[in-house]
């Protein structure tokens, strides 16, 4: 059977991933009888209310994301997980479609979509053809950071997002400014000045504040660059290069993703190769003994010419015991 959909409204759908509105159908000049028959026969299939796809078969994930996005009306965006899914924040896909519409409308939520509301601007701007709407980097990590259960939610968040190099400390500082309301901000400021300063994950940033800072070791370089013995480049975690080149690199495998896992043991590799000495330390190393690993680093450092005093981080520190 011949198609009569408009060819405006088949170029609309192009730009959308196949979906289009009610709305946006009646516009380009389709009647109600012709939207109910496309769809009683199968050609389009109803997504959420008032929202179709143009095509039948299973919904791809830009599909999915257009399909909530259209589904929420004027001004929406996608946000929170959803987002970080879009600025590559995120490496794997939400279970729920996030989508953030304007404080002024309120949405009913559809199945498989959550909607919140914001305060915040941004629905005005262009998207380049194909990408749905979504809130920007900053935004979307206060949104996490908002929604975030606990301290460690939010660090990760941030550190990865100067890891990836999405955003800067300037423009999340002026939206953190911005912001009425904002949970953990007094402790956002330190979070993002560690992390702009070189704490890449989580667990490097547990280090720098619980093992260097909290027992007076000196600061190490963060994410130094060496060669490998291949000849490409390659970034050590922390380089006391001041101290007989010792590299301390971090494996948070709870937090890398999985692909990550290889570079790391290649890393390591390349760099015992160079002639450093690496300690290489794990999440439950950093996170529930930090005092031991600090008297580790601390007498590698000392034999190494360092002349400075092992702190105790509290009354009851760990890293004076004798370890064996």
């Amino acid at each position: 059977m011949r198609d009569t959909t408009p060819a405006s409204l088949r170029e609309l759908a192009r730009g959308q991933a196949g979906l289009v509105t009610r709305a946006q159908a009646l516009r380009a000049g389709l009647t109600s009888n012709a939207i109910t028959s496309k769809v009683v026969h199968a050609r389009w299939a109803q997504v959420h209310r008032g929202v179709y796809a143009t095509f039948t078969g299973p919904l791809t994930r830009d599909a999915q994301l257009w399909a909530a996005v259209l589904y929420a009306g004027r001004g929406a965006r996608l946000s929170h997980e959803t987002a970080a899914e879009i600025i590559r924040l995120a490496d794997r896909e939400s279970s729920l479609v996030h989508v953030a519409i304007p404080a002024s409308r309120r949405v009913r939520p559809a199945r498989g979509v959550a909607i919140h509301i914001s305060s915040r601007g941004g629905a005005g701007w262009r998207f380049a053809r194909g990408v749905p709407p979504h809130t920007f980097a900053e935004e979307t990590l206060l949104d996490l950071a908002n929604a975030a259960s606990t301290l460690d939610d939010v660090i990760g968040y941030i550190t990865a997002a100067f890891a990836r190099d999405l955003t800067s400390e300037e423009r999340l500082r002026r939206e953190a400014a911005a912001r009425k309301r904002l949970r953990w901000r007094a402790d956002l400021d330190e979070i993002i000045t560690k992390a702009a300063g070189g704490a890449h994950s989580i667990l490097e940033y547990r280090y720098d504040r619980d093992v260097e800072q909290a027992h007076g070791l000196p600061p190490a370089r963060k994410q130094a660059a060496f060669t490998k013995s291949d000849g490409h480049r390659g970034r050590r975690d922390r380089s006391y290069e001041q101290y007989g080149g010792l590299i301390i690199e971090l494996d948070g495998r709870q937090y890398h993703p999985n692909e990550r896992r290889h570079l790391d043991q290649a890393r390591d590799n390349a760099a015992t190769a160079t002639g450093g000495s690496t300690l290489r330390y794990g999440w439950d190393d950093v996170t529930r003994r930090p005092c031991t690993v600090a008297a580790q680093v601390h007498a590698a450092l000392v034999k190494r010419k360092y002349r400075g005093t092992l702190k105790p981080c509290s009354p009851s520190c760990g890293a004076f015991r004798r370890t064996g």
